[in-house]
């Protein structure tokens, strides 16, 4: 005769069935009610509201402790990797650097509203690399600079999603800009690039690749080399050369020029460029600029038009620093290449006096120019006591103070077409139309002086344009 199964069993079994559904997360009451479990214990819908409230309060607790740390740096190298519509190419990089970077690093990938599942690939990885999704394409500069924003390290690499990294790539970078603190920047050797940084390559296919790479990335000092350009393809630097330059200018659309224009900013504050022969990646090659297609030629016309505006003559400003050089220490920062006697605003509502070099927060009405700057410039001028916009505004015009001559404020144009700007008794060159309109100084009054008069005044540093800013950073 069959063996009965008593109520305990069947009981058993509901719970079995209970259990299994439990393994789903979720379970049903007595009622019929849906149960969350969260940490092992049902939650009944009627608690779905505490719940909730609990969550939103523990984010937001999170988010203010992120705050708060923020200025805290990391102890390592942010990789920052601009991307647009080339989803597998910027997986296999970041691929490669976890196989190839055992130093202590965090990526960063900023991506230019790209429609190819980009998005989708960031989300899934959230957990391994820290990223941001911008609304429109902001070009190369422009994601740069938002990775600049969010990076975190002691030292940074700005990465193309188009290379691969191979073994002590990072590991000979890292040794050649701590070897001496007056470089700037460190570049790697690659496959495909324009300049100095090219080495011609025996290997067929990337499969024999990484035999090259590991032959040529053993360490070598003696393989480092000064150069006056580095492409924007791999660039190592310090974050106090970030604090000092800033950000890119993101006058350059799109991509191209960029890292010119930064390689001459860096070069202004008297630190090396230095190639590091002894660290290869492989570069695929200029895959974003080329999904531009037709517009690329234009981009890259405009975008040098750009440089040329804003570089003139620039043996001559080098050579002008050298020369301030042999009685002074080269600017600690790029402020000092910018003008005072103006009124600027970083990323908040508030308006600043530039004068003596210091900021002065301006109480009141503004009614004269005002250029926009990015936090990072803001920052670089310590604060000094509050104005009035009343006082500001004639400051800005040359009408205050005792002494008049050391209220002058204007630009001078000599014969020669060069344009100067006299702060007081100082007289400063400025690196042509780009400067005089990105301080809006072209607005300032505007005097004529005779060499005598010109002989007199005491010369300062030049005057360089600011970086463009689409965004607020």
């Amino acid at each position: 005769m069959a063996a009965s199964r008593s109520p305990s069993h069947r009981n058993n079994r509901r719970s079995a069935g209970q259990r299994g559904r439990r393994r789903n997360g979720t379970a049903r009451g007595s009622a019929g009610r849906r149960q969350v479990r969260v940490a092992n214990q049902p939650i009944n819908d009627g608690y779905g509201a505490i719940f909730k409230e609990g969550f939103e309060q523990g984010y937001q607790l999170g988010v203010q402790t992120g705050i708060q740390r923020y200025p805290v740096p990391f102890e390592g190298t942010s990789i920052v990797i601009p991307t647009y519509n080339q989803a597998a190419l910027v997986q296999q990089c970041i691929e490669t650097i976890k196989w190839n970077t055992p130093e202590p690093y965090e990526i960063i990938v900023v991506d230019n509203a790209s429609t190819d599942g980009t998005a989708a690939y960031l989300q899934k990885v959230c957990g391994e690399v820290r990223s941001r999704v911008l609304d429109k394409n902001y070009g190369f500069s422009g994601a740069i600079n938002v990775g600049l924003m969010m990076a975190k390290g002691r030292t940074i690499v700005l990465l193309n999603n188009d290379t691969i990294v191979t073994a002590n790539w990072l590991t000979n970078m890292l040794r050649c800009l701590n070897s001496d603190e007056r470089i700037g920047m460190v570049g790697p050797i690659t496959n495909y690039i324009s300049g100095s940084q090219l080495v011609k390559v025996p290997y067929k296919s990337l499969r024999e690749m990484p035999e090259f790479a590991r032959r040529n990335n053993r360490s070598d000092p003696s393989r480092w080399r000064q150069t006056d350009k580095l492409i924007g393809f791999c660039l190592l630097f310090r974050r106090e050369l970030f604090e000092e330059v800033g950000y890119f200018d993101e006058g350059f659309e799109i991509g191209n020029y960029e890292d010119n224009d930064y390689s001459v900013r860096v070069q202004l504050l008297g630190k090396k460029l230095m190639i590091a022969d002894d660290s290869f990646i492989h570069h695929i090659g200029s895959v974003s600029i080329k999904a531009v297609g037709d517009r690329m030629v234009k981009v890259n016309n405009q975008n040098e038009a750009f440089y040329n505006r804003k570089w003139p003559r620039i043996g001559e400003l080098m050579e002008s620093l050298k020369v301030h050089a042999v009685s002074r220490a080269m600017p600690a920062g790029t402020a000092a290449l910018y003008p005072e006697r103006i009124i600027v605003r970083g990323v908040g509502a508030d308006y600043f006096w530039i004068e003596q070099g210091t900021r002065r927060l301006v109480n009141g009405v503004v009614n004269v120019p005002v250029v926009k700057v990015s936090h990072v410039d803001l920052l670089r001028w310590p604060i000094g006591e509050p104005i009035q916009a009343g006082e500001a505004e004639r400051r800005w015009f040359g009408q205050s103070g005792a002494d008049a001559a050391d209220a002058t404020t204007c630009t001078v144009k000599m014969p020669d077409g060069a344009l100067y700007y006299i702060e007081g008794s100082t007289i400063r060159k400025l690196q042509g139309e780009s400067a005089l309109r990105g301080w809006s100084l072209h607005l300032k009054p505007e005097k004529t002086i005779s060499s005598d008069q010109l002989s007199r005044l005491h010369v300062g540093l030049p005057i360089i344009a600011p970086p463009v800013m689409k965004q607020s950073l």
